[in-house]
């Protein structure tokens, strides 16, 4: 049952952060400078409204899902330990929890957070969203990699048993 349980998830997971990485490479290669080409206010009001909108996309689900299957799958390594796959499987699980979720919590919310909060017309606004394309971006790339490693690490695992 665990083998199963374990495989089902790694499928799962290496599908889920492999579209995870593709919404973050859009915007990290396109959306974001596009964005920063555009009236500021209007770029902060498109920002505002993509993080609103995603929240009740088809996104949420595949973000939180792939999150908790990677969670349990570094759970799950260790019972598996010294069977081929289980490093991989550990590696990935562990990228993608800190490399994707805990820096969207730790960096990308809260900025998106204090993007919600200014004026876009205020020089405080001026300020701000120059700050936010750059850190925003960073981060963004940040997440990427982590998924974009991660989806990889899952295959692997998966081509191992």
């Amino acid at each position: 049952m665990r083998q199963l349980l374990t495989t089902g998830l790694l499928w799962f997971s290496a599908i889920g952060c492999g579209l995870i990485a593709g919404v973050y490479f859009a915007f990290s290669a396109f959306v974001m400078t596009s964005l920063g080409r555009i009236d500021q206010a209007a770029g902060i009001a498109a920002m505002n409204s993509i993080n609103l909108v995603i929240l009740r996309s088809l996104f949420m689900p595949l973000f939180l899902g792939t999150t908790l299957a990677g969670a349990a799958l570094v759970l799950l390594s260790f019972f598996r330990w010294g069977e081929s796959g289980a490093i991989a499987t550990l590696a990935g699980g562990v990228i993608y929890v800190l490399g994707m979720f805990l820096v969207t919590v730790i960096f990308n919310v809260p900025l998106n957070d204090a993007l919600a909060a200014v004026d876009p017309s205020a020089e405080q606004g001026a300020s701000l969203w120059a700050r936010y394309l750059q850190d925003w971006t960073f981060w963004n790339h940040v997440r990427t990699v982590a998924s974009l490693v991660a989806s990889v690490l899952f295959t692997l695992a998966i081509a191992a048993k």
